[in-house]
Protein backbone atom coordinates (compact mmCIF):
# COMPACT_ATOMS: atom_id res chain seq x y z
CA UNK A 1 0.00 0.00 0.00
CA UNK A 2 1.09 3.56 -0.63
CA UNK A 3 2.08 5.57 2.40
CA UNK A 4 0.12 8.85 2.46
CA UNK A 5 2.49 11.77 1.93
CA UNK A 6 1.50 13.34 5.24
CA UNK A 7 2.48 10.15 7.06
CA UNK A 8 5.69 9.44 5.18
CA UNK A 9 9.00 10.92 6.31
CA UNK A 10 11.10 11.69 3.24
CA UNK A 11 14.19 9.54 2.88
CA UNK A 12 16.01 12.52 1.36
CA UNK A 13 17.48 15.12 3.72
CA UNK A 14 17.36 18.05 1.30
CA UNK A 15 18.96 20.43 3.82
CA UNK A 16 22.24 18.51 3.76
CA UNK A 17 22.56 18.19 0.00
CA UNK A 18 25.57 19.75 -1.75
CA UNK A 19 24.80 22.80 -3.88
CA UNK A 20 25.90 21.59 -7.30
CA UNK A 21 22.89 22.20 -9.55
CA UNK A 22 22.92 24.89 -12.23
CA UNK A 23 20.31 27.61 -12.47
CA UNK A 24 17.53 26.56 -14.80
CA UNK A 25 16.09 29.09 -17.23
CA UNK A 26 12.31 29.17 -16.86
CA UNK A 27 11.93 30.32 -20.45
CA UNK A 28 13.85 27.24 -21.58
CA UNK A 29 11.57 24.98 -19.54
CA UNK A 30 8.61 26.78 -21.11
CA UNK A 31 9.98 26.21 -24.61
CA UNK A 32 10.35 22.51 -23.81
CA UNK A 33 6.65 22.38 -22.88
CA UNK A 34 7.33 21.45 -19.27
CA UNK A 35 4.60 23.82 -18.05
CA UNK A 36 1.71 21.84 -19.51
CA UNK A 37 -0.13 19.56 -17.11
CA UNK A 38 -3.13 17.41 -18.00
CA UNK A 39 -6.71 18.47 -18.44
CA UNK A 40 -8.23 19.90 -15.28
CA UNK A 41 -10.73 17.05 -15.11
CA UNK A 42 -7.90 14.49 -14.89
CA UNK A 43 -5.80 16.14 -12.22
CA UNK A 44 -4.79 14.63 -8.90
CA UNK A 45 -5.55 16.94 -5.94
CA UNK A 46 -2.19 16.17 -4.31
CA UNK A 47 -0.49 18.00 -7.18
CA UNK A 48 -2.37 21.22 -6.38
CA UNK A 49 0.62 22.93 -4.74
CA UNK A 50 2.60 22.77 -7.99
CA UNK A 51 -0.11 24.21 -10.27
CA UNK A 52 0.11 27.89 -11.17
CA UNK A 53 -3.12 28.31 -13.11
CA UNK A 54 -5.53 26.70 -15.56
CA UNK A 55 -5.85 27.68 -19.21
CA UNK A 56 -8.40 26.32 -21.67
CA UNK A 57 -9.18 23.47 -19.31
CA UNK A 58 -5.51 22.47 -18.92
CA UNK A 59 -3.47 22.89 -15.75
CA UNK A 60 -0.27 24.95 -16.00
CA UNK A 61 2.65 24.17 -13.71
CA UNK A 62 4.51 26.80 -11.70
CA UNK A 63 7.85 26.54 -13.52
CA UNK A 64 9.65 28.24 -10.64
CA UNK A 65 8.81 25.20 -8.54
CA UNK A 66 9.72 22.87 -11.40
CA UNK A 67 13.17 24.47 -11.62
CA UNK A 68 13.62 24.38 -7.85
CA UNK A 69 12.69 20.71 -7.55
CA UNK A 70 14.90 19.83 -10.51
CA UNK A 71 17.79 21.52 -8.70
CA UNK A 72 17.04 19.55 -5.55
CA UNK A 73 16.96 16.32 -7.53
CA UNK A 74 20.21 17.26 -9.27
CA UNK A 75 21.93 17.86 -5.94
CA UNK A 76 20.62 14.55 -4.62
CA UNK A 77 21.81 12.58 -7.65
CA UNK A 78 25.21 14.29 -7.40
CA UNK A 79 25.48 13.21 -3.77
CA UNK A 80 24.52 9.63 -4.62
CA UNK A 81 27.17 9.52 -7.32
CA UNK A 82 29.81 10.94 -4.99
CA UNK A 83 28.94 8.34 -2.36
CA UNK A 84 29.08 5.46 -4.83
CA UNK A 85 25.41 4.67 -4.38
CA UNK A 86 23.32 2.65 -6.84
CA UNK A 87 20.56 4.36 -8.86
CA UNK A 88 18.05 2.92 -11.31
CA UNK A 89 16.37 5.13 -13.92
CA UNK A 90 12.89 3.83 -14.80
CA UNK A 91 11.03 4.92 -17.92
CA UNK A 92 8.94 2.47 -19.93
CA UNK A 93 6.97 5.01 -21.96
CA UNK A 94 7.87 4.90 -25.63
CA UNK A 95 8.99 8.54 -25.67
CA UNK A 96 10.96 8.12 -22.43
CA UNK A 97 12.74 4.79 -22.96
CA UNK A 98 15.39 6.09 -25.35
CA UNK A 99 16.39 9.00 -23.15
CA UNK A 100 16.47 6.79 -20.06
CA UNK A 101 18.65 4.05 -21.55
CA UNK A 102 21.02 6.47 -23.30
CA UNK A 103 21.62 8.92 -20.45
CA UNK A 104 21.65 6.33 -17.66
CA UNK A 105 24.16 4.09 -19.42
CA UNK A 106 26.40 7.07 -20.24
CA UNK A 107 26.35 8.06 -16.57
CA UNK A 108 27.11 4.58 -15.33
CA UNK A 109 23.67 4.21 -13.79
CA UNK A 110 21.23 1.33 -14.20
CA UNK A 111 17.96 1.52 -16.09
CA UNK A 112 14.69 -0.23 -16.87
CA UNK A 113 12.85 0.54 -20.12
CA UNK A 114 10.86 -2.63 -20.88
CA UNK A 115 8.62 -3.15 -17.89
CA UNK A 116 8.98 -3.22 -14.15
CA UNK A 117 9.56 -6.74 -12.85
CA UNK A 118 7.57 -7.36 -9.70
CA UNK A 119 9.84 -8.50 -6.89
CA UNK A 120 12.90 -6.68 -8.20
CA UNK A 121 13.63 -5.42 -4.68
CA UNK A 122 11.75 -7.95 -2.58
CA UNK A 123 13.16 -11.02 -4.34
CA UNK A 124 16.73 -9.95 -5.03
CA UNK A 125 18.12 -13.49 -4.88
CA UNK A 126 16.06 -14.52 -7.92
CA UNK A 127 17.01 -11.35 -9.79
CA UNK A 128 20.68 -12.04 -9.07
CA UNK A 129 20.32 -15.55 -10.49
CA UNK A 130 18.74 -14.18 -13.68
CA UNK A 131 21.53 -11.63 -14.17
CA UNK A 132 24.17 -14.31 -13.56
CA UNK A 133 22.43 -16.60 -16.07
CA UNK A 134 22.34 -13.80 -18.66
CA UNK A 135 26.07 -13.17 -18.32
CA UNK A 136 26.81 -16.90 -18.46
CA UNK A 137 24.85 -17.33 -21.70
CA UNK A 138 26.53 -14.28 -23.24
CA UNK A 139 29.96 -15.63 -22.40
CA UNK A 140 29.14 -19.16 -23.55
CA UNK A 141 27.73 -18.07 -26.90
CA UNK A 142 30.63 -15.70 -27.52
CA UNK A 143 33.26 -18.34 -26.74
CA UNK A 144 31.50 -21.07 -28.71
CA UNK A 145 30.92 -23.23 -25.65
CA UNK A 146 27.53 -24.35 -27.02
CA UNK A 147 28.68 -25.25 -30.53
CA UNK A 148 28.33 -28.98 -29.84
CA UNK A 149 24.63 -28.55 -29.10
CA UNK A 150 22.03 -29.07 -31.79
CA UNK A 151 20.85 -26.09 -33.83
CA UNK A 152 17.49 -26.24 -32.03
CA UNK A 153 19.16 -26.18 -28.62
CA UNK A 154 21.31 -23.19 -29.58
CA UNK A 155 18.25 -21.34 -30.87
CA UNK A 156 16.49 -21.96 -27.57
CA UNK A 157 19.48 -20.64 -25.64
CA UNK A 158 19.52 -17.51 -27.83
CA UNK A 159 15.82 -16.97 -27.18
CA UNK A 160 16.41 -17.30 -23.45
CA UNK A 161 19.26 -14.80 -23.67
CA UNK A 162 17.15 -12.34 -25.69
CA UNK A 163 14.44 -12.48 -23.04
CA UNK A 164 16.90 -11.98 -20.18
CA UNK A 165 18.57 -9.07 -21.95
CA UNK A 166 15.22 -7.41 -22.55
CA UNK A 167 14.59 -7.28 -18.82
CA UNK A 168 18.06 -7.18 -17.28
CA UNK A 169 20.40 -5.48 -19.77
CA UNK A 170 20.18 -2.23 -17.85
CA UNK A 171 20.65 -4.01 -14.52
CA UNK A 172 23.73 -6.09 -15.30
CA UNK A 173 25.84 -4.21 -12.71
CA UNK A 174 23.19 -4.41 -9.99
CA UNK A 175 24.80 -5.42 -6.68
CA UNK A 176 21.69 -5.42 -4.54
CA UNK A 177 18.77 -3.19 -3.67
CA UNK A 178 19.58 0.32 -4.96
CA UNK A 179 19.58 3.50 -2.92
CA UNK A 180 17.21 5.40 -5.23
CA UNK A 181 15.14 5.20 -8.38
CA UNK A 182 14.45 8.00 -10.85
CA UNK A 183 11.02 7.55 -12.41
CA UNK A 184 9.38 9.08 -15.46
CA UNK A 185 5.64 9.15 -14.62
CA UNK A 186 4.94 7.60 -11.19
CA UNK A 187 1.37 6.85 -12.29
CA UNK A 188 2.53 4.53 -15.06
CA UNK A 189 5.35 3.18 -12.88
CA UNK A 190 3.19 2.84 -9.75
CA UNK A 191 4.45 -0.68 -9.12
CA UNK A 192 8.04 0.58 -9.06
CA UNK A 193 7.14 3.37 -6.64
CA UNK A 194 5.16 1.01 -4.43
CA UNK A 195 7.99 -1.50 -4.23
CA UNK A 196 10.57 1.22 -3.62
CA UNK A 197 8.56 2.61 -0.70
CA UNK A 198 8.22 -0.88 0.74
CA UNK A 199 11.97 -1.53 0.41
CA UNK A 200 13.04 1.87 1.78
CA UNK A 201 14.38 3.07 -1.56
CA UNK A 202 14.18 6.83 -2.24
CA UNK A 203 12.10 7.97 -5.22
CA UNK A 204 12.73 10.91 -7.54
CA UNK A 205 9.99 11.35 -10.12
CA UNK A 206 9.00 13.47 -13.11
CA UNK A 207 5.40 13.92 -12.06
CA UNK A 208 2.51 15.23 -14.18
CA UNK A 209 -0.65 16.80 -12.79
CA UNK A 210 -2.66 13.58 -13.11
CA UNK A 211 -0.27 11.49 -11.01
CA UNK A 212 -0.43 10.75 -7.30
CA UNK A 213 2.88 11.95 -5.80
CA UNK A 214 2.41 9.77 -2.72
CA UNK A 215 5.60 7.89 -1.96
CA UNK A 216 7.76 10.21 -4.08
CA UNK A 217 10.55 11.89 -2.10
CA UNK A 218 11.46 14.52 -4.69
CA UNK A 219 8.59 15.54 -6.96
CA UNK A 220 9.59 17.31 -10.17
CA UNK A 221 6.30 18.75 -11.46
CA UNK A 222 6.44 18.61 -15.25
CA UNK A 223 4.77 17.46 -18.43
CA UNK A 224 5.65 13.78 -18.79
CA UNK A 225 4.36 13.58 -22.36
CA UNK A 226 6.89 15.88 -24.01
CA UNK A 227 9.86 13.97 -25.38
CA UNK A 228 12.07 17.08 -25.39
CA UNK A 229 11.28 17.84 -21.77
CA UNK A 230 11.92 14.27 -20.67
CA UNK A 231 15.17 14.19 -22.64
CA UNK A 232 16.36 17.37 -20.93
CA UNK A 233 15.44 16.41 -17.38
CA UNK A 234 16.65 12.83 -17.54
CA UNK A 235 19.86 14.13 -19.09
CA UNK A 236 20.34 16.61 -16.26
CA UNK A 237 19.78 14.02 -13.55
CA UNK A 238 22.05 11.47 -15.21
CA UNK A 239 24.73 14.15 -15.63
CA UNK A 240 24.42 14.99 -11.94
CA UNK A 241 25.01 11.36 -10.99
CA UNK A 242 27.99 11.15 -13.34
CA UNK A 243 29.45 14.42 -12.01
CA UNK A 244 29.15 13.13 -8.47
CA UNK A 245 31.04 9.95 -9.35
CA UNK A 246 33.75 11.96 -11.10
CA UNK A 247 34.13 14.35 -8.16
CA UNK A 248 35.74 11.70 -5.96
CA UNK A 249 38.24 10.37 -8.47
Amino acid sequence: MYIPQAEKDSMVDTASLPHKAPEYDLEHLFELGCHFGHQKAKWHPRMAQYIYTEKNGVHIFDLAQTASELQTAYNYLFQLGAQGKQVIFVGTKKHAAGAVSTHASQAGAMYITSRWLGGLFTNWSQVKQSITRMKSLESGLEKGEFNKLTKYERVQLQKELDRLQRFFEGLREMRGIPDAIVVVDPMREHNAVKEAVSAGVAVVALTDSNADPTGVDIVIPTNDDTAKGIEFMVGELASAYSAGKTSVK
